[in-house]
């Protein structure tokens, strides 16, 4: 199956640099632009499965973008420090499909990300990871072609580690993204699920603590 494409057109570098590294991570292939112009020209002559655009973009505004890619029917999220609800109506009402303000956590963007090209039935149905292959459609997973028992919270976990490979996720981030709830401090749910899917996969060399954090899967 192929690499889903996304452009991101951001003009500041470090910001682009750190969104492109951890969409790669994550699956994605990127292309960045630094303006609207060069933005809207890859637009035209690329096809890309969804598009980040910051609304303050040197050239054509990260706004006028947004018809372009209305045109191409390319789902957009605003990525932007205009962060006023006035500015996050008008870009819903052109038709964006999320808008996120910054300074944004990776983690809500890979999952912001991931929800609208769900929206689109963009996502990918098999992830292949070390030795594991992931079926997120039939939630199968199998290593070395032998199937693993996995609960759904375990299987909605490893899930959302190899979705945010090599990035350390706190226990409430975990908690809140699988289990969908308020995390308490004293629970120990996380880390209980944390073992058994690491020792179901023998993964101990691949998922690790962080300490004072929560988890991490490396490689």
């Amino acid at each position: 199956m192929r690499m889903l494409k996304i452009l991101v057109a951001e003009d500041e570098e470090p910001i682009s640099r750190l969104i492109r590294i951890n969409l790669t991570r994550a699956g994605y292939q990127v292309t960045c632009a630094f303006d609207g112009e060069t933005a809207a020209d890859m637009m035209e002559s690329e096809h890309f499965d969804l598009a980040l655009l910051d609304i303050m973009l040197p050239g054509i505004n990260g706004y006028e973008l947004m018809e372009y890619a209305q045109d191409l029917k390319l789902p957009v999220i605003f990525l932007t420090a205009l962060g006023s609800t006035e500015h996050k109506v008008k870009g819903l009402r052109m038709g964006a499909d999320d808008y996120l303000a910054k300074p944004f956590e990776i983690v809500e963007l890979l999952a912001r990300v991931e929800a609208v090209l769900r929206r689109y039935n963009k996502t990918e149905t098999t992830i292949e990871i070390f030795d594991v292959v992931i079926d997120t459609a039939s939630r199968i997973v199998t290593q070395n072609g032998q199937q693993v028992p996995l609960t759904i919270k375990e299987f909605d976990l490893l899930l959302l580690f190899v979705r945010n490979r090599n990035i350390a996720l706190y226990r409430d981030t975990i908690y809140e993204s699988v289990w969908e709830g308020e995390y308490a401090e004293q629970s120990r749910t996380v880390d209980l699920h944390v073992q058994r899917l690491k020792k179901k996969l023998h993964w101990e060399e691949h998922i690790v603590a962080v300490y004072k954090v929560g988890y991490r899967l490396e490689g």
